[in-house]
């Protein structure tokens, strides 16, 4: 990763945090709880893809057919993320796999 991928990256994190700031205060805090949530447990590649993007993205669209996010989501902020990451390799997946590698070494 060169210094202008680093650049490129902080372009696009900025701009996507500004789409965030414009979204009404009750889209705002439920994001940052996906957003907090998601970098605990979501899936692996969470940087490599275009998650959060698209999360914003479905936001704007419920601002503009005047919804609330709740009207949304629902009530429960991890079921939904749990709805979006569950094809996806996540890092509780990854953990999972490293202990069963620890115990079938231990076996032997």
């Amino acid at each position: 990763m060169g210094i202008q991928d680093i650049i490129e990256g902080k372009k696009q994190w900025r701009a996507h945090t500004a789409r965030v700031k414009a979204l009404p205060p009750d889209y705002q805090i439920v994001y940052k709880e996906m957003q907090k949530y998601l970098f605990k447990v979501g899936p692996v590649d969470l940087f490599e893809g275009a998650l959060l993007s698209e999360i914003v993205d479905f936001f704007e669209e419920g601002v503009a057919a005047g919804k609330g996010v709740v009207e949304l989501i629902g009530t429960d902020v991890a079921a939904f993320c749990d709805g979006l990451i569950k094809d996806s390799r996540t890092y509780a997946d990854v953990y999972q796999e490293s202990l069963t590698k620890e115990s079938d070494a231990a076996e032997k």
